[in-house]
């Protein structure tokens, strides 16, 4: 699934008028996740907290209108390097919510599908890009250690 500028720029809007809610001088905020309920059926994106506040809610068409199989992973991965860029680009750095939280793809029973990205300054998580040669590399540490 390939999404146009306007629905990147559109979503990415959403994302940050959801979390503004987040953006004050008052005391911290206890939020586990930040759920992104994405419906290929309507084209919604509806972003709610733990209690189930809605924070934002738009129509992606290019949702409504795709016929593959594989839409949560599509949506995952268009959601996942947005949060991603948004993340590198400091959006959330203003944020009052305890660390660590995370934003969360979930379908219409509001069960899980995928993390898309974990806020929380000592944990990273892996995922296969971070892994890719990671076999090799340990084995020729351990070869050149063993060598000494």
């Amino acid at each position: 699934m390939k999404l146009s500028q306007a629905s990147l720029s559109l979503l990415e809007k959403t994302i940050r008028q959801a979390v503004s809610k987040y953006i004050c001088g008052c005391e911290q905020t206890i939020v586990t996740d930040i759920h992104l309920q994405a419906n290929q059926n309507s084209g919604e994106l509806s972003i709610f907290d733990d209690d189930d506040e809605d924070l934002a809610c738009i129509t992606v068409e290019e949702w409504m209108t795709y016929g593959g199989d594989d839409f949560y992973e599509s949506a995952e991965r268009i959601l996942s390097t947005l949060l991603n860029n948004m993340k590198n680009g400091g959006d959330f750095d203003r944020l009052t919510i305890l660390k660590p939280y995370s934003f969360v793809l979930v379908d219409e029973e509001k069960e899980t599908v995928a993390e898309l990205l974990l806020m929380d300054d000592d944990t990273l998580l892996v995922n296969e890009e971070l892994l890719k040669g990671l076999d090799e590399e340990l084995d020729s540490f351990l070869k050149e250690l063993l060598e000494k």
